[in-house]
Parts: structure tokens; sequence; C-alpha cells
């Protein structure tokens, strides 16, 4: 008979001592999501650019609206605190200083995935769904398509689209905001 294994779960607040005593260095490519500590895929130069790209087109779409975070962290609870590649969130005048977004405050996330597709889709999205973050977009750098999740139930979105190179995309909560797929997958 084989022994069972204990899994211990990760706090954020347990998570941020493991930086500040060493443990994880500044260099680590780590996120925490559902209390555990998950080791980054690497950025290619096209994930890269499609990100660099996303970002200065939500900037100037959001102007002072929102703020767009690149590869931040955002703080989904107690046991998740995921780095997307782009989180778009309400204004602050501290810029979030004082603690990281919460699902509460982003109005968009947006995963660029090449390598990362089946962590991104497979973890990441059902987190976000779990903390009711209300819309998220997963940029499939492969097949060229966007992957568009709206109305968080459970550890799901009730509402799920793959739109092609030819649609356009909307921001729920920043309806103004509209890109086409084509431009994001350039």
């Amino acid at each position: 008979m084989g022994m069972q294994l204990a899994h211990r779960r990760f706090t954020v607040d347990e998570y941020h001592r493991m930086a500040q005593v060493g443990i994880l260095g500044e260099d680590d490519r780590v996120e925490l999501l559902d209390g555990e500590i998950v080791e980054m895929s690497p950025i290619g130069s096209r994930h890269a650019a499609a990100v660099t790209r996303l970002q200065r087109v939500l900037e100037r779409l959001a102007n002072d609206r929102a703020i767009v975070r690149v590869q931040q962290p955002v703080r989904l609870d107690s046991y998740s605190e995921p780095q997307p590649d782009v989180a778009v969130v309400g204004p602050r005048d501290d810029f979030y200083a004082a603690a990281h977004p919460t699902p509460a405050e982003i109005l968009l996330i947006v995963e660029v995935a090449d390598t990362s597709l089946r962590y991104d889709r497979l973890r990441k999205v059902p987190d976000y769904a779990r903390a009711g973050v209300s819309e998220v977009w997963l940029a499939d750098l492969v097949t060229n398509r966007v992957e568009r999740y709206r109305e968080p139930s459970g550890d799901a979105y009730a509402d799920r689209e793959t739109l092609g190179r030819d649609a356009t995309l909307t921001s729920l909560l920043l309806p103004d905001i509209v890109i086409r797929v084509a431009d994001l997958l350039a």
C-alpha cells in the first residue's frame, strides 16, 4: 500500500515572505495559482511583440479611464496571485502601490499564449472565473485566434467564443475599446 502524500498550499502572504527572505529571487519567473508556486514559460519574441502591441493599443484607447499593467501581479484571493500578460484595471491615484489589483478592480485580463496555451486555458482561466474576473481574452498565437471568456460561473465562463483574424474584440466594461484580432496577432 502506497503512502498518501499531503499537499500544502501556500498563501499569498507566505509567497511574499519567501521573496522577502530570498527563497524566491527577483529573477525567478514564478506565479502563485491556487496555493501552488508555478514556474512560468520563457517569453518568445512573437509573444513579447503581441503583448507590447496590445499594451500600446489599450493605453491609447483606455486613456485615463484605466491603467494597463503588463506582466504584473493581480491578487485573485488568498491563494492566487498570477501575473497575466496584460491586465486592464480601474484607475487609482496610487497606481496600486498599496496593493495589487483585486477582481473587483480588474476590467479585462489578456493572456497571450504560444507554448503556454494549455496551462493558460486549463489553469489560469478557471482561476480567473472562480475569482469573478468579468472578462478574459486568451490570444492563441499558434492558431491565430482569440478565445473570449465572459460571465464567470464557478470555475468556468458561461459565455465563451473563439474569434478568428477577421473578427473584432470589444471590451465588456470599456465598450469603446475595439481591437481587430488581426492587429493583436500580427
